[in-house]
């Protein structure tokens, strides 16, 4: 083999997962964990004692974070479970195209890629009304986790 020949070396991108590995039993009421493969809030906790076959299991209702449908799921608490990583940020409405928004930070950063909420079903109407009114400085909340990002709240600035 000479040094022409080249070897073909795929090369990955080092970049922060979307979730994190926990044990089930680590998991605290109002924290967030993967439920059939949706990020979710939870709401409540049950544990069971230890039975003669083994683990204690821990109970989770917990409510998606993007839809608010209510989920369940049981896992033995020494087992492992995986948790979302959530972010929130605030942005200023600066236009709002049909159902496409464009958005600015703080920092100037505009984003184009989000349109108004589909979930709860009034918001994107009380969005498009206040804007409507011109007067207000609308801001609106918008939460990220697992590769989605939707809008959970807004608030209007005089």
């Amino acid at each position: 083999m000479s040094d022409s020949e080249d070897y073909h070396i795929e090369s990955t991108d080092a970049g922060a997962s979307a979730t994190i590995p926990m044990e089930a039993g680590q998991i605290k009421k109002g924290g967030y964990m993967m439920i059939k493969g949706k990020p979710c809030k939870v709401l409540s906790i049950s544990v069971s004692k230890t039975g003669k076959h083994g683990h204690a299991k821990c109970n989770f209702t917990a409510v998606d974070i993007f839809t608010g449908k209510k989920l369940e799921d049981m896992i033995p608490s020494s087992h492992g479970t995986t948790v979302p990583i959530v972010n929130k940020s605030d942005w200023e409405i600066i236009d709002i195209e049909g159902d496409a928004l464009t958005l600015m930070d703080e920092g100037g950063n505009q984003k184009t890629d989000l349109n108004l909420p589909t979930v709860p079903e009034t918001m994107a109407e009380e969005i498009r009304e206040a804007w409507s009114g011109g007067e207000n400085q609308i801001t609106v909340s918008v939460q990220s986790a697992v590769g989605i990002e939707q809008i959970i709240s807004y608030k209007k600035e005089s």
